[in-house]
């Protein structure tokens, strides 16, 4: 008897195997995340280097290589997120939900300021990224985005209440676009308020880090002639490892 187990692919993965999902029939109905990498590359062996740096998602967060998953959870297999060049009281703010966004909606960044902005803080700051031209002498036409929605949402969550803790009081905001965004358009903006400057520029730069590190979005680079799924190019990708 076997059991039917459903992973979702993302961005170049999907591309690679040729589907937005992997239908495989394995003995068990419960494995760990390392097991079920295995199972993969066991049935798709040319795509094991692939398989081998990307992560395991259950139920939209990430799973260590010894986390117990089921069949019947909603499992993900994401590969490195986007990444770019090396290079006080708690105030009323307004909800999580409005808070953090995926859209396919154009930005303002006025607006993602103004989700942070409270009588309590004295401070703001904005990170605003947008499409830029050339890339080591290659002229991009435009970029695409994908997100894993519901998980990228709750990871964008995730850093709002670590600035939270690490800054007491400090608010964040964040929304990022999904699908083609042309040449100075916005991709992302990051908001972060506090009492005081000077939160605001260590949370700001905290949540861009965390951002690439952890929130299963992927970027394709359009170019005049070809494109590329873009992931993380720091060093080896761990969403687990700590900040």
């Amino acid at each position: 008897m076997t059991t039917t187990w459903t992973i979702k692919l993302f961005a170049g993965l999907s591309e690679r195997f040729g589907t937005p999902a992997l239908i495989l029939a394995l003995s068990n109905d419960e494995m760990n995340a390392s097991a079920l990498k295995q199972a993969i590359n066991e049935q798709y062996p040319e795509q094991a280097p692939f398989v081998t740096v990307s992560f395991i998602a259950c139920n939209h967060t990430y799973a260590s290589d010894d986390a117990l998953l089921r069949a019947s959870d909603e499992l993900a297999l994401l590969p490195p997120v986007s990444g770019g060049e090396e290079h006080a009281e708690p105030a009323e703010s307004p909800s999580d939900a409005e808070r953090f966004v995926v859209t396919t909606a154009p930005i303002s960044s006025d607006a993602v300021l103004a989700k942070v902005i409270v009588p309590g803080h004295g401070a703001s700051i904005a990170f605003v990224g947008t499409t830029r031209e050339w890339t080591h002498g290659q002229r991009t036409v435009k970029l695409e985005y994908e997100a894993y929605e519901p998980m990228a949402v709750a990871s964008m969550k995730q850093i709002g209440d670590e600035i939270n803790s690490r800054w007491e009081g400090a608010l964040c905001a964040i929304s990022h676009r999904v699908g083609a965004v042309g040449l100075a358009e916005i991709s992302v903006v990051i908001a972060v308020s506090a009492p005081h400057r000077d939160v605001c520029y260590e949370a700001s730069r905290y949540a861009i880090e965390r951002l690439k590190q952890i929130v299963p979005i992927w970027k394709k680079e359009i170019w005049e002639d070809g494109s590329e799924w873009k992931g993380h190019q720091l060093g080896p990708w761990n969403p687990l490892q700590e900040q």
